[in-house]
């Protein structure tokens, strides 16, 4: 496979993946503004920014966090690289890179997708559109990853495109996570009130694990059982374990297809060893935060370490 087709497929569904997180933050953001006053509804909107390294750029053009700016911010301004619009823009343009190596109904989905969303971002988004917004992005995700499942050859391409989508995912998890410990609580004291059982409810909805959650802990909501079903459940398609599980698969398969490992097969092994051997014990005494830094540090070794092995990533 040629180097700039792996790229164009690695970054296409890395960037897929950090639009629709995008979009998830966003919408769980949303609800919990709702519900507060407006000085604590600024800083909703500051951690939603900031769980994405998007304040700098923000505070640039804005001083304050009301919601009309944010989303707008997140979903559309022009001046923000990592914006909704510039992500699927990003996706579309390396799928045309890659055109070669994907199937006619990816290409569709994608090319359907990028129109209706840069029609529906072509101006400001008013309150009242959010959650439609939210739920377009959403949608073009499922429906990329539905063509893709179902018409790309389990060859290359594919595994390159997979293993894109866990590197991000598993990224996004561990910055909403550490968002909720260290950014949306305004204090230790807040632990186990009101306050924070509504806003890990939220974090859970940011991933789509409400219901999923609920339904294996018979509806009670606790940190201590949601950072454990975030981290370590590998049952559920969000969490860490389940990420770097299914990304170790697609390494080991590239690994198979090129008659050789690499580092980040390497990296993997370790990962999953640690991650092996945790208990929801051991990351509360070492420390969420502490944990989640750790992790997402190993997150961005291995992705570089994929640039590496295959030559393909700028």
């Amino acid at each position: 496979m040629l180097g700039r087709t792996a790229h164009g497929l690695f970054w296409m569904f890395r960037y897929l993946e950090r639009a629709e997180n995008t979009a998830r933050l966003l919408e769980a953001g949303f609800h919990m503004a709702l519900t507060r006053d407006v000085a604590t509804a600024e800083e909703e909107w500051r951690s939603v920014v900031e769980a994405f390294g998007q304040r700098a750029g923000y505070e640039i053009k804005h001083g304050t966090y009301t919601g009309h700016q944010v989303w707008n911010y997140l979903l559309r301004d022009p001046d923000n690289a990592m914006s909704v619009l510039a992500l699927i823009g990003a996706v579309r343009t390396n799928a045309r890179a890659a055109r070669n190596a994907i199937s006619g109904e990816l290409w569709e989905a994608i090319n359907e997708s990028w129109m209706e969303i840069s029609g529906l971002l072509a101006r400001p988004v008013a309150q009242g559109s959010v959650g439609e917004a939210v739920q377009i992005i959403r949608r073009a995700g499922t429906a990329v990853h539905g063509a893709m499942n179902g018409s790309m050859l389990r060859n290359e391409g594919f595994h390159f495109a997979r293993a894109g989508t866990f590197v991000e995912r598993a990224d996004c998890v561990a910055r909403i996570l550490d968002m909720k410990y260290y950014l949306l609580l305004p204090s230790l004291s807040y632990v186990g009130s009101s306050l924070d059982t509504g806003q890990w409810d939220q974090v859970l909805r940011s991933v789509s694990g409400d219901r999923a959650f609920r339904w294996l802990n018979a509806g009670q909501i606790d940190a201590r059982g949601i950072v454990e079903f975030l981290v370590l459940d590998d049952r559920f398609p969000r969490s860490v374990a389940f990420c770097h599980s299914a990304l170790r698969e697609e390494l080991a398969a590239l690994a198979r297809l090129h008659g050789a490992e690499g580092e980040s097969n390497a990296l993997m092994r370790e990962s999953a060893t640690r991650i092996a051997d945790l208990t929801i014990e051991n990351i509360f005494e070492t420390g969420l935060h502490d944990f989640l830094l750790e992790f997402i540090t190993c997150n961005r070794a291995i992705a570089d370490a994929i640039a590496d092995d295959y030559r393909f990533l700028s």
